[in-house]
């Protein structure tokens, strides 16, 4: 309703200061949020200071807190690492330390506080609100500063961002970093993969996570691997005898590699770590096996973030401004956080409280209850895992009766093997016979069906495009042949994976000359999705769309607006444009515009990306996605076939026996595809409300349009799940499936 909206401009930051600031290890896509938190705060009329090397900077005060300009964090969202820099600081850890903290702030007025980093740091950071009171009472008895002082700074305020490859913190689906650092263990296990194939080796590797198994744990299931050790879950007593046994089995099946995947915390039931020298020598000397040992180190914090921290790390930096503007004294610290694709916010002490949980449940040898501790995702991780890596004998398989076809539909998508591969060995693990489609629907109403094993799916998770054959064609002109087709091959289930046009993969690189704007065309048919998120991941200056209609008066202020940035020290812009956003406004025709009113202020170059949108290997995200959605996609079919059975027959006459899966809000939702008629424009193939438009402000407040923006999702303080009531609980049950 629109009474209920929400809107920013009512939050005024006038008179406040900000302080932003990375502490603890660094990790890709901290920059990001800085720049978010500078330009956010700017906007709303507050002052924002950086404060480099961390709590060290607090500590030692001068020329450590500088007040951030817009132009300061330009050119500074594509960079890896902490431009701010980070330090571990022991005299924060200290009384007298955060008494000195306490004084350099207030000097500057700064009252609220933006930390980004680890469960350590945030700690810290609460701690340090939690005496502030009595710090300041302090600072006045010894006169270094007045009452009046005191009375005005009387409330610290501080909102918090994880930070932390490892994404170690309970509460949130992801942390900044995490997904640049599956990106560089990826990459690192699909160039190991070529090698280890060429020669017939197993290569053993360790990535990062000293407590938490999550990038072990979804790196394994992102590229196949063959066995992972992750501290959350330590193997029984007799595992080396069962992972040699699995290895020799995927060799004899002609395999020719193999990967198995250490956490550095990795650790058996006995709290014995178990590391990669160890692992090597077992399977040398069990199997003759060349084995090598990779320990990924530091490369893993390293490059640039990727676009999933680029935006996570920007709407983090967004939303956590907006908790401040909102904060009263009475409001808990807090940590801005990430649900499916909705922005959170939660007590900060609880999260830090479930992250400890979690290692005390691990001490106490208490593995199941860490893994549920670490929440939903981390839990569904696991037993997709365990599903697809180990195949049961056929002696322990219920076989049910029922035959299931996969297909692929509309154009190639990164991510498509991955969801076939899933499909196919979750649906034999069900008892089922699986087919393979090749072609799409022409390939299906010609016939080209065949039934596919467990080991015709292997090393299909990395590859790109998609190895089944897709095609555009609609099935409405072959509807007879494919009837006859199903009736021939006695198809009970079809898994179809595509969509109207599905794309997640873009790569946007326009920094380097000096004043040049790029005009960059993307992908999407009418869909603005892919240019929105891209120019949110890229900074762009605009991103032209179908859904928000504009003018050429638009286009003229666009212009007009680049040539003022061009004034100051950024020198660079970078326009995108979807494919079809309209018809007479053509890349061509805005190259040609932003050419002719920049000249003498900045020159323009063009770039369509076209199809290498669509190829290259998948991203760990899109793998991953994937697997976790296919495999859910076979145990729904399997549930509705087993409901829909009668006396050897199946009967899928209801409307819930055809349904669409896909992420809604915060979860995971099979919609009826006769519902979705309703909420979908056919004529441009697209939903007719889209929950990313809601990011288009955002893109352009950071760009420093003057916009409106629609907050009402924001501000709702929740609970970490598992500290939650009763109440509480079935609360969130039914917001997470609306």
């Amino acid at each position: 309703m629109p009474d209920s909206k929400k809107f920013f401009e009512n939050l005024s930051g006038a008179g406040k200061c900000i302080g932003v600031l990375t502490s603890g290890g660094d990790a890709q896509g901290m920059n990001a949020a800085v720049r978010a938190v500078v330009r956010m705060g700017i906007y709303v009329r507050a002052k924002v200071y950086f404060i480099h090397e961390g709590y060290q900077g607090m500590v030692d005060g001068g020329d450590n807190i500088k007040e951030a300009t817009w132009e300061s964090v330009s050119s500074m969202l594509q960079l890896g690492g902490t431009v701010i820099g980070s330090a571990r600081c022991k005299e924060f850890r200290t009384h007298e330390g955060r008494l000195r903290a306490a004084l350099n702030l207030v000097r500057l007025g700064i009252t609220n506080l933006c930390v980004i980093g680890g469960d350590g740091s945030l700690t810290g950071a609460n701690l340090f609100r939690t005496e502030w009171s009595g710090l300041l009472e302090e600072l006045v008895q010894t006169g270094q500063i007045d009452e009046q002082a005191a009375v005005t700074h009387s409330a610290l305020h501080i909102v918090g961002m994880v930070g932390s490859i490892d994404n170690d913190f309970c509460g949130t689906d992801m942390t900044i970093g995490t997904d640049s650092a599956l990106h560089r263990i990826i990459e690192v296990v699909d160039a190991i993969m070529t090698t280890a194939q060429s020669h017939q080796r197993t290569f053993v590797l360790e990535v990062m996570g000293r407590h938490c198994g999550y990038l072990a744990l979804v790196s394994a299931l992102a590229c196949g691997a063959d066995w992972v050790l992750i501290p959350e879950l330590p193997p029984e007593d007799g595992w080396e005898e069962q992972m040699c046994q699995k290895l020799s089995e995927n060799r004899a099946d002609k395999k020719r590699l193999n990967i198995i995947i250490i956490a550095e915390g990795a650790i058996d039931v006995h709290n014995k770590p178990i590391t990669t020298d160890y692992v090597k020598d077992l399977v040398v000397r069990s199997l003759g096996f060349d084995t090598r040992v990779t320990i990924l180190g530091h490369v893993q914090r390293g490059g640039t973030p990727s676009a999933f921290d680029r935006i996570l790390a920007s709407r983090m930096g967004v939303e956590a401004v907006l908790a401040l503007l909102e904060a009263s004294p009475d409001t808990p610290a807090c940590v801005v956080s990430l649900r499916g694709n909705q922005a959170i916010r939660l007590p900060l002490m609880e999260c830090v409280q479930m992250t400890q949980q979690v290692q005390k449940a691990m001490d106490e040898k208490n593995f199941e209850e860490a893994v549920k501790l670490r929440g939903r995702s981390f839990e569904n991780n696991l037993n997709t895992y365990k599903l697809l890596s180990y195949r049961k004998p056929d002696s322990e398989v219920s076989k049910s009766s029922f035959n299931v076809a996969v297909l692929n539909v509309g154009a190639p998508a990164a991510g498509m093997n991955a969801a076939v591969r899933s499909a196919v060995r979750v649906g034999i693990t069900e008892g089922h016979t699986m087919f393979a489609v090749q072609d799409g629907f022409e390939g299906f109403s010609k016939g080209q069906i065949n039934e596919i094993k467990w080991g015709d799916v292997g090393g299909w998770t990395g590859q790109g495009g998609s190895l089944l054959g897709t095609k555009r064609t609609l099935p409405a002109n072959h509807l007879n042949k494919i009837a006859e087709q199903m009736r021939i091959h006695n198809i009970n289930a079809l898994l179809v994976i595509g969509g109207f046009e599905t794309c997640d993969r873009i790569k946007q690189s326009a920094s380097g000359t000096k004043r040049r704007v790029f005009i960059i065309e993307t992908m999407g048919g009418y869909c603005g999705y892919l240019a929105t998120v891209g120019a949110l991941a890229a900074g762009a200056d605009a991103a032209y769309i179908y859904e928000e209609p504009f003018t050429i008066r638009d286009l003229q202020t666009n212009v007009e607006h680049l040539t003022e940035k061009m004034k100051t020290g950024i020198q660079r812009g970078l326009v995108l444009r979807n494919e079809s956003c309209n018809e007479n406004f053509t890349t061509d025709f805005i190259y040609q515009l932003y050419s002719e009113e920049g000249k003498g202020v900045f020159d323009c170059r063009k770039n369509v990306l076209g199809h290498m949108q669509q190829g290259g290997a998948p991203s760990p995200f899109d793998r991953n996605f994937g697997t976790k959605i296919a495999a859910k996609a076979i145990q729904w079919i399997s549930k509705k076939l087993k409901e829909f059975y009668v006396e050897g027959r199946v009967f899928a006459n209801t409307e819930d026996s055809a349904c669409l899966l896909g992420m809604r809000r915060r979860a995971l939702v099979f919609q009826p595809v006769t519902e979705l008629k309703e909420e979908s424009d056919f004529v441009h193939r697209i939903p007719k409300e889209q929950w990313w438009l809601k990011l288009r402000p955002l893109m352009k407040i950071l760009a420093k349009y003057k916009t409106s923006y629609d907050v009402s999702d924001s501000g709702q303080m929740e609970h970490v799940f598992g500290l939650r009531t009763k109440e509480e609980n079935e609360v969130a049950k039914e917001a997470e499936e609306e």
